[in-house]
């Protein structure tokens, strides 16, 4: 469970996560952060003879067929990260059951996520997309400046609960970022079909998916019946606890989680954590997972 504090101003509440972010670089994620980009992170260089060794993976296979024998690409590696996070502030995001609603640990997530990429000298940049319109800070370098960006992105203000859904501007953010830069969505997910500006994002960056997940989403509670204020409607709900209640979470929760594979089919690419789990723990297996992948998903 985190235990940072969500009444504390924005600027005092990213210094607070910060040292920990430093310590989690120093002594547990070292490179295995920036080893999670590589493969993406490179820059294509020229097309070069395939040779026994080589990744298949980068096989050229248009250039291939028309010489006739195999060619891979040859890569070089990118002097640096950009980092590019989609914040879509949806309403349901209000929603808590315990001491942390999914918007406050998801706010929280994207201001460590921008640490790291502070404490590892990438530039990081954002897109906030709320239901009255959207606020974008073009990526930068160095601690200050990510500081005042993460500041500015927690600052914002939540939708009010009775908004609609935010729309999301894929054909701006398809040039928001230089090619190969790491697009993190930071959302809700609910059960919908899979964007039209979707599939160019994936063309265009190394996508990934995460999002916060409140204990009652996963199993709902126990007890027989109880009162649950639901905030994208605005009222006060009983919860009965019926066989037919829960046969229709289950559906939703198979829904929810079809739509969320389908957005990020591989596992190396989404995270999913829950309110009352540490946040910084949670990135550190993540990026060490990947490290060990190779981080070419």
């Amino acid at each position: 469970m985190s235990t940072t504090p969500t009444s504390a101003s924005p600027l005092a509440l990213l210094r607070q996560l910060e040292w920990r972010v430093r310590h989690a670089v120093e002594n547990v994620l070292s490179g295995e952060y920036r080893s999670a980009f590589r493969g993406r992170g490179m820059e294509f260089d020229q097309v070069v003879k395939y040779e026994f060794g080589d990744d298949v993976r980068d096989i050229d296979w248009n250039v291939t067929a028309r010489l006739g024998e195999a060619y891979r690409k040859k890569f070089v590696e990118e002097r640096e990260v950009t980092l590019l996070l989609v914040f879509e502030d949806s309403p349901s995001l209000h929603f808590g059951s315990g001491a942390q609603s999914k918007r406050e640990a998801l706010l929280e997530m994207a201001g460590l996520v921008m640490l790291l990429g502070a404490v590892n000298r990438d530039r990081v940049g954002f897109i906030h997309a709320s239901p009255s319109g959207n606020l974008f800070r073009e990526p930068v370098r160095g601690r200050g400046q990510i500081l005042h960006s993460a500041a500015t992105l927690l600052s914002r203000p939540p939708p009010a609960p009775t908004d609609e859904a935010p729309s999301l501007p894929w054909r701006f953010l398809s040039r928001a970022a230089p090619k190969h830069s790491v697009l993190i969505w930071l959302g809700d997910f609910p059960p919908r079909p899979v964007p039209d500006g979707w599939a160019v994002m994936q063309r265009r960056y190394q996508t990934m998916g995460f999002r916060v997940e409140d204990p009652w989403e996963r199993t709902l509670p126990t007890r027989e019946s109880f009162a649950a204020y639901d905030p994208t409607h605005g009222r006060l709900i009983t919860i009965e606890g019926s066989a037919a209640e829960r046969a229709a979470h289950a559906a939703w929760c198979q829904e929810r989680d079809q739509a969320w594979h389908s957005l990020f089919p591989d596992p190396l690419s989404r995270l999913l954590i829950g309110t009352e789990q540490n946040r910084l723990d949670a990135l550190v297996r993540f990026f060490h997972v990947r490290m060990k992948a190779g981080g070419r998903h």
